[in-house]
């Protein structure tokens, strides 16, 4: 693969799922224990730290299979549930039913004009390549969503072992998109998507679309410039380690 890449980032970008994290631990404890009483903002204390992406700077080659990687979540789902005053049993009965919550696609909703996007840029010949913080499952997820298709690549940091916005990750993704002559990041979060690509001299659009949509990245890509093309290697810096938002 070379040529032209665009880089996107997927949740809170292409797609969201209502809830966000919090809403998905209430979800299953739902399930176990109708009748609880216990809300997002009450979970929300406890999922502030202790995801692989609130350590950026710290890989986790370890938890290279998709149970390694939601077993090793448990310990921060159960503080969560407990935080919220919800018994041990409980706690750990709802923290096992997380995962089915979260990867199922119906809870997930894709920005409505994510695929409109998709399209005219590969209309124009650019190709499109995933870079996410995200769970294993999302390949899945991009399939049962109607996106899979559109993209050439995905690059998951649960799979991969680095966070954005470290630099292993996007090298990876550069390395999957076969060195391209133009490429861009599209994402959200500021630190983890933006920072973490212009740190390796990768030209990164900011967005927010539940309220301006993906029209102006996309013209910005078509649009294109000097700046668009990669720096050389050696002029690459370091990204930094602050972590992706839940």
């Amino acid at each position: 693969m070379t040529g032209s890449v665009v880089l996107w980032d997927f949740d809170g970008t292409l797609a969201f799922r209502g809830g966000r994290w919090r809403g998905c631990l209430v979800e299953a404890l739902d399930e176990v224990a109708p009748g609880h009483g216990v809300v997002g903002a009450d979970v929300a204390p406890g999922l502030r730290d202790g995801f692989p992406w609130h350590r950026a700077e710290v890989g986790h080659p370890e938890l290279n299979s998709p149970d390694a990687w939601w077993d090793a979540l448990q310990p921060l789902l159960v503080k969560a549930y407990a935080g919220a005053g919800v018994e041990a049993r409980l706690a750990a009965l709802a923290a096992s039913r997380v995962r089915d919550h979260y990867i199922d696609a119906s809870r997930w909703t894709v920005f409505p004009d994510s695929l409109a996007a998709l399209e005219e840029l590969a209309g124009a010949g650019w190709l499109h390549v995933i870079v996410s913080n995200h769970v294993p499952e999302l390949d899945d997820l991009l399939r049962d969503l109607g996106l899979g298709r559109h993209f050439a690549a995905v690059v998951n940091s649960s799979l991969v072992g680095w966070e954005k916005p470290h630099r292993r990750i996007f090298e990876a993704a550069l390395e999957r998109a076969g060195s391209p002559e133009r490429v861009w990041m599209v994402g959200d979060n500021p630190v983890a998507d933006v920072g973490g690509a212009e740190a390796l001299g990768i030209p990164a659009i900011l967005v927010s679309p539940a309220e301006s949509g993906l029209r102006s990245a996309v013209r910005r890509v078509l649009d294109g410039d000097v700046d668009s093309l990669r720096t050389p290697a050696t002029e690459r810096g370091l990204p930094g380690n602050s972590p992706e938002g839940l």
